[in-house]
């Protein structure tokens, strides 16, 4: 089956087309997390990574009954060297024991071999000692089509033997995607031209319910622009960034989805992964406030399809 007709299975199963960022910041930790850590580690990359993953799993545990699928953005686990990236790797692991889908925010794009190394890292497999691993394993990543077609090639050949999936960065969420995707080049605008490329590269992906799994970025906060790839663009899956903190509201993201109710899946991180900071929610766990975001997000998400 295709990751894609996976994922939307199970956006129907859950009626909840929605995706929970993982991108925790030290700040978001509750204090028993990191403390048991510190007392455990000291005050050492290791306390961060434990706190890192059991923050994490508790909040796959809270979500993953009543949320599809979970974005870790990587960059949140990077900055902490090797032992981020194991609390990266292990929480790829972990949702996907639960059954969630994992969508890795990674944006990665280079020169033609380097992107092979990239998916193959990611979406593949990579030989040691004459056996293949897979090491970070995700379902659908993100990926940045500016180098170019062959840049890309590798991913798609990965996604194609490995049943794996990409979003790739056509309108962004944030305020300056406009300073190069919004310049017009003949008649279309750049992120239209690169609309139509993951069209044409996600031909070949189209599964049951009639969209690829070569999906696009597409941003809450342009819902104008949304609208116009949703016509563009009938089969190509959006991933919807910028709801909730970054200014995207659920009658933003509407213009993403299909006349049925299908064709997206919207991001909210913080709003959900710190809820418990919030006056509304106080009083409760991290992880009962986390439950209680997510479900409200189904409901403002819903009542606008």
């Amino acid at each position: 089956m295709l990751i894609i007709d996976k994922l939307i299975d199970k956006i129907i199963e859950m009626d909840n087309p929605t995706v929970v960022g993982l991108d925790p910041r030290i700040d978001y930790i509750p204090d028993d997390i990191m403390k048991y850590a510190t007392d455990r580690f000291g005050n050492t990359s290791i306390s961060i990574k434990y706190a890192l993953l059991a923050y994490n799993k508790g909040l796959i545990d809270a979500i993953c009954d009543i949320v599809p699928a979970v974005k870790p953005q990587i960059a949140f686990y990077e900055q902490f060297g090797s032992e981020g990236i194991d609390a990266y790797i292990q929480t790829v692991a972990y949702a996907k024991e639960k059954g969630m889908i994992v969508i890795g925010d990674i944006k990665r794009s280079d020169i033609a071999s380097t992107a092979e190394a990239y998916s193959d890292g990611h979406l593949g497999e990579v030989d040691v000692f004459g056996k293949p691993h897979r090491f970070f394993d995700e379902d659908f990543i993100t990926v940045n089509p500016f180098l170019g077609g062959d840049s890309v090639i590798p991913f798609l050949k990965n996604c194609k033997n490995f049943q794996k999936g990409l979003f790739l960065l056509v309108k962004t969420s944030n305020s300056g995607s406009g300073d190069f995707q919004d310049l017009m080049s003949g008649d279309r605008r750049i992120y239209e031209i690169v609309g139509d490329y993951v069209a044409k590269w996600g031909e070949d992906f189209i599964g049951k319910h009639g969209y690829s799994s070569i999906g696009a970025v597409v941003g809450a906060t342009h819902p104008q622009t949304a609208a116009k790839l949703r016509a563009r663009l009938p089969k190509t899956f959006f991933l919807v960034p910028g709801y909730g903190a970054q200014g995207g509201s659920a009658a933003d993201i509407a213009v993403s989805f299909d006349k049925n109710g299908l064709g997206a899946v919207v991001n909210n991180s913080r709003g959900i992964i710190a809820a418990y900071k919030q006056e509304k929610y106080a009083g409760m766990t991290y992880m009962e406030a986390a439950r209680e975001a997510a479900l409200a997000m189904k409901q403002e998400v819903n009542k606008v399809l």
